[in-house]
């Protein structure tokens, strides 16, 4: 019996669930993951006039999307240095203004959801019509973080699609060395992990751009769409990070 219960609290994964829960960022992504299935369950429940059993999952979505906002704290600034940092790289044009503007919307956006937790405390006070436009020059931030982020990934894809195809000409046509074969043949491993890597996010960004979206008015997807498309986001990006902490790519 102890040789049973060893095994399974000694098991690879169950190990590698403490190192991924032990980081900011595993903990952040499996409380959104259960925050959009509580978002999509009380949805589900609320269509078929479950409203007092709804209640309880639209009471835990409330409470883990302010425990998330509380785990980001301090987040801004990392945005802002990352900012800085692209600025200060050389780069393709397109991308480097694409990146600096993504980071600069994600760093407002989160800059204004610390006062919209704040405002949840009960820590701040504010007017019931700056709450709301706090919370809306979030969403606004938040989305357009997101379509940056699309358009960075549309640009990189297209410079790294045109770099390959080259390549892969040089590689018919060009001077049949070993050495340069192989640092073709590197090269086009890493142009097909990164663009492996930026279809990846491009899925993610797809999925998130709803919820803000659809706080906003852009759309009317009900919060059952919204909540199971924020699930599988949250559940690839979790995957990810789990595979980074694991060593795997």
């Amino acid at each position: 019996m102890a040789s049973v219960a060893s095994q399974l609290v000694l098991h690879p994964a169950v190990s590698q669930s403490i190192k991924v829960g032990a980081t900011t960022l595993g903990r952040d992504k499996a409380y959104r993951a259960v925050q959009n299935f509580a978002r999509f369950y009380a949805w589900f429940l609320i269509s078929r006039g479950y409203k007092v059993d709804a209640a309880r999952w639209t009471a835990l979505k409330s409470h883990l999307g302010t425990a998330r906002k509380l785990l980001r704290l301090g987040k801004p600034m990392e945005h802002l240095q990352a900012a800085l940092r692209a600025a200060l790289t050389s780069g393709p044009p397109a991308e480097q203004i694409t990146t600096i503007a993504r980071q600069v919307a994600y760093f407002l956006y989160l800059t204004f959801d610390t006062f919209s937790w704040a405002q949840s405390i009960k820590f701040a006070h504010f007017h019931p019509d700056t709450a709301a436009r706090i919370g809306k020059l979030a969403n606004r931030s938040w989305l357009a973080g997101i379509l940056l982020s699309i358009a960075h990934a549309a640009i990189k894809t297209a410079r790294l699609s045109r770099e390959t195809k080259l390549l892969k000409v040089q590689q018919h046509h060009g001077e049949k060395d070993i050495g340069l074969e192989a640092d073709r043949e590197a090269k086009l491993r890493a142009f097909a992990t990164t663009r492996a890597a930026i279809r990846h996010q491009f899925i993610i960004d797809f999925l998130d751009l709803w919820n803000p979206a659809t706080s906003l008015g852009f759309s009317n997807l009900n919060d059952g769409v919204v909540g199971m498309f924020g699930l599988i986001s949250s559940l690839m990006a979790l995957e990810k990070h789990w595979q980074a902490l694991g060593g795997k790519k």
